[in-house]
């Protein structure tokens, strides 16, 4: 049920406080492959949860797009 509340809440948002969401999401995706590179991730299955999370940023973001035309 945690994920059907995020992306209700994603839902919610605006297009601009989306694209924000996206780009911290993509930072921290980069941040935890850096850390997997160097050995120092503890937590690798955060990896797969922040990939899935984007993709449903940017699904939210396209049906956003899709109503508005």
């Amino acid at each position: 049920m945690k994920i059907n509340k995020f992306v209700e809440d994603l839902k919610a948002k605006s297009a601009a406080e989306l694209q924000e969401e996206l780009v911290a999401a993509k930072k921290e995706l980069f941040n935890l492959r850096f850390q997997n590179a160097t050995n120092q991730l503890d937590n690798t299955s955060r990896i797969k949860e922040v990939r899935k999370n984007i993709a449903r940023i940017q699904t939210v973001i396209t049906e956003k797009a899709n109503a508005a035309e």
